[in-house]
């Protein structure tokens, strides 16, 4: 393994960097974006009992807000229940777009480590290609191994690139559906509490 990134030249180091840091992504984003951690089942019942039974209390707002996002996003529109129906729903929305921007941290990252891998690959096959050319112009072709190097180093950072790249952007787009999915369901639970709140939308308030 050594030899092949010594082989490689140097744009094997950023593209190992590249590898580094989207694996240390993709772990931290598998462990945050846990279903259970984000959208926990049973939150609106739970709330709705508890306004039920007038334990909807400003300490059990607070331990919803620490629980989990969905949590952070119920106990925005709970902080005004008593208020209307269109102000319950703004800070709704309010807060909602900030945990969406929770949510897709560190993706613009390694969406971007999925662009520029293959383009240092590329960056890689030109250098050993122009390494080639140069030993050709001086030494012409009469000596196989002299043009090998060049030829090996364009070759092992294009496969270095693509190989980083490839799983790079497989796990983007996993994660941005997932994402996408998650913030469907706390849209879905938070409109589930406003009407148990206030009724359906049209109806009485």
């Amino acid at each position: 393994m050594l030899e092949l990134v010594k082989a490689g030249g140097w744009l094997m180091v950023p593209i190992l960097l590249c590898s580094v840091i989207a694996m240390a992504i993709v772990a931290e984003r598998f462990w945050t974006l846990q279903r259970r951690r984000i959208t926990p089942s049973n939150l609106v019942v739970q709330v709705w009992q508890w306004a039920k039974s007038g334990k909807l209390d400003d300490e059990r707002i607070r331990a919803l807000r620490k629980g989990s996002p969905l949590g952070r996003i119920l106990a925005a529109g709970l902080v005004n229940r008593d208020s209307s129906r269109e102000l319950m729903k703004e800070n709704i929305e309010d807060v909602g777009r900030h945990v969406i921007h929770d949510l897709d941290r560190y993706l613009n990252t390694l969406g971007t480590i999925a662009s520029i891998t293959p383009l240092l690959g590329l960056l890689g096959t030109v250098i050993g290609m122009i390494k080639v050319f140069a030993v050709i112009t001086t030494q012409g072709v009469g000596d196989p191994g002299i043009l090998a190097g060049g030829i090996s180093e364009a070759l092992i950072t294009t496969a270095a690139g693509l190989t980083v790249a490839i799983p790079t952007l497989m796990f983007h787009r996993y994660f941005r559906g997932h994402v996408d999915e998650l913030v469907v369901t706390m849209e879905q639970e938070a409109l589930k509490m406003v009407e148990a709140m206030h009724g359906p939308e049209g109806g009485q308030a």
